[in-house]
C-alpha cells in the first residue's frame, strides 16, 4: 500500500536539520507498518524494537542516557549492527518505556548522526507520560487513517489517482458513476489500514466489519488502560452516542443525548481526552467568519467527528447494503456519512475545523476553514441535489468571500462558489 506520508519521511531522512522523528497517531492508523516500509526500502538495514513487548529495553534505559551503551544495546536486542546513516533504528510502543521517549532529547544533542525514528500512540505519549516529552528535540509526524486517493489506490485504482492529480474533469466526469461506488465502498470500510487491505485482497465485508470491531475492542481496552474507572464510563457514553448525535439535522454536540440530565462539566474532561488522543475531530462554532477564526470561537457550541468513517458505520451498525447499495438508499444516513468523511479528510490535510449557525435566521455552514489570510465557508452536500439557501445567502451578504461545496457533482466554478466533488478533497489546497 501506498501512503502520502512517505514522501515527508524522505524529506526528513534528507533534512540537514533532522531530528528524532516522533510518528504520533490513533492505534492502527499505519505508523508500525510505514517505519519499517520506509527503513526496508531506503536504509541497508533495520534495527526494530518494540517497546511493549521487549522486557529488555525498560532495563536498558534505567541508568542513563550513554548513546554508545544504548547504541550496544539495541544491537544486543535486535540482533542488527547499527551504523550512522545507513541503519534505521526504530523505537515503537515508545510511550510504553518513558525513559525511551526522554532518550530521544539525548540522541538529538549528542548524536544527530544516528536516524531514529520512534511511534507511540496519542493516548500514551501527549496523556499519560507529558513529563518525559522531549520539547523542541524531536520532528513530529501525525499520521492519519488512509483518505480516500489513498483508498483508491489500495484498491489497484491508481488510474482514477492520476486522472484526478491531473485535474482532468471531463475525464472524471466520464468515470464519476465509478468513482462513487469507490466513494461508498470508502464509507463502509474506511481508512484503517489492516482493514483496507482485507478489502482489498478478499472483498470481505463481513471481515471487514470483524477487523473494525477489534479497533474499537482495541480503543475501548486503550481507554480502560489509560484512565480512571469513571472516566472511562464517561469517554465510553461520549463515543457511543456519536452516531446518534451526527445522524441529527443540527449536529451540533448535545450532552444529554450522551447521559440524560447531562450537563457540559459532567463531559468536558471526557471529551477534551477523546480530541487529545487523536480519536475525535472537534469543529468548533464560530460567532464570526473571519481572520484569524480562533478570535471568535464559541467553545460552548461544537461538533464531534469519529477518527474513521468505516468505524463510525462500524459503532453505528450502518447495514453494507445501505451503504453499498448506492446513493438513494442511503436516506437518513448520508448526511451523518458524508459530513463525518468530509470532517476526516479536511483533518488529514491539516485543517482546524469549524462551523457557523445562526438560529434567528436559521441558517448554518457545515464547515469553515481557515487557509492563510483567507477563510472559506464550505457547503457539503451528499449526493447531486445541492438546493440549500445558507451558504448562497451567506456569499450575498458577503461579497468579499468565495465559498466551497463539496457534493457528488462534477467539478464547477459558479461566481463565487466552487463545486468540488466528493472525491477530490485530498486536493483541496489546489483550490484555495
Amino acid at each position: 500500500m501506498k501512503r502520502k506520508a512517505y514522501k515527508k519521511l524522505l524529506e526528513w531522512k534528507n533534512s540537514a536539520t533532522r531530528k528524532p522523528l516522533l510518528l504520533l497517531g490513533a492505534r492502527q492508523v499505519g505508523k508500525t507498518w510505514l517505519m519499517r516500509e520506509f527503513g526496508a526500502n531506503e536504509y541497508e538495514n533495520v534495527a526494530y524494537i518494540n517497546c511493549d513487548n521487549e522486557p529488555l529495553t525498560k532495563e536498558l534505559f534505567i541508568n542513563d542516557y550513554d548513546i554508545a551503551r544504548l547504541i550496544l544495546g539495541f544491537q544486543a536486542i535486535t540482533g542488527q549492527r547499527i551504523e550512522r546513516g545507513k541503519t534505521l533504528i526504530i523505537l515503537d510502543e515508545i510511550q510504553e518505556t518513558p525513559r525511551a521517549l526522554h532518550s530521544l532529547k539525548y540522541f538529538c544533542e549528542n548524536a544527530p548522526e544516528y536516524h531514529v525514528m520512534a511511534a507511540g500512540s496519542l493516548l500514551g505519549v501527549t496523556l499519560s507520560h507529558a513529563e518525559s516529552f522531549p520539547v523542541g528535540k524531536v520532528d513530529l509526524l501525525h499520521i492519519y487513517p488512509m483518505d480516500f486517493d489513498e483508498f483508491l489506490s489500495a484498491m489497484g485504482q491508481n488510474a482514477f489517482c492520476e486522472i484526478m492529480a491531473r485535474k482532468d474533469y471531463a475525464l472524471i466526469e466520464a468515470f464519476s458513476t465509478k468513482l462513487k461506488e469507490y466513494l461508498f465502498q470508502y464509507y463502509f470500510v474506511g481508512g484503517m489500514p489492516e482493514v483496507v487491505k482485507a478489502f482489498a485482497d478478499k472483498n470481505d465485508l463481513n471481515e471487514t466489519r470483524s477487523l473494525q470491531s477489534a479497533i474499537l475492542d482495541a480503543y475501548r481496552r486503550d481507554i480502560s488502560k489509560h484512565t480512571s474507572k469513571t472516566e472511562s464510563v464517561r469517554i465510553g457514553q461520549v463515543l457511543a452516542s456519536l452516531p446518534s448525535q451526527l445522524a441529527r439535522e443540527n449536529k451540533r454536540f448535545i450532552y444529554g443525548a450522551a447521559k440524560r440530565g447531562a450537563r457540559a462539566a459532567d463531559f468536558e474532561m471526557a471529551i477534551q481526552w477523546l480530541a487529545d488522543a487523536g480519536l475525535i475531530y472537534k469543529a468548533i462554532r464560530v460567532n464570526k467568519v473571519a481572520v484569524p477564526l480562533r478570535f471568535y470561537e464559541d467553545i460552548t457550541s461544537f461538533k464531534l467527528f469519529f477518527i474513521d468513517v468505516g468505524l463510525l458505520c462500524c459503532m453505528a451498525d450502518v447495514p453494507a447494503t445501505i451503504i453499498l447499495g448506492g446513493n438513494d438508499s442511503l436516506t437518513e444516513y448520508k448526511g451523518m456519512l458524508t459530513e463525518e468523511y468530509v470532517a476526516q479528510q479536511l483533518s488529514a490535510v491539516g485543517m482546524n475545523l469549524y462551523y457557523w449557525s445562526n438560529d434567528r435566521t436559521p441558517a448554518e455552514l457545515d464547515f469553515i476553514i481557515q487557509s492563510g489570510e483567507e477563510v472559506y465557508p464550505i457547503e457539503v452536500k451528499a449526493s447531486t441535489n445541492v438546493r440549500g439557501k445558507s451558504l448562497t445567502r451567506f456569499l450575498n451578504e458577503n461579497p468579499d468571500r468565495k465559498g466551497l461545496r463539496f457534493s457528488l457533482l462534477g467539478y464547477k466554478e459558479q461566481d463565487r462558489l466552487t463545486n468540488i466533488p466528493l472525491f477530490m478533497i485530498d486536493s483541496l489546497a489546489e483550490f484555495l
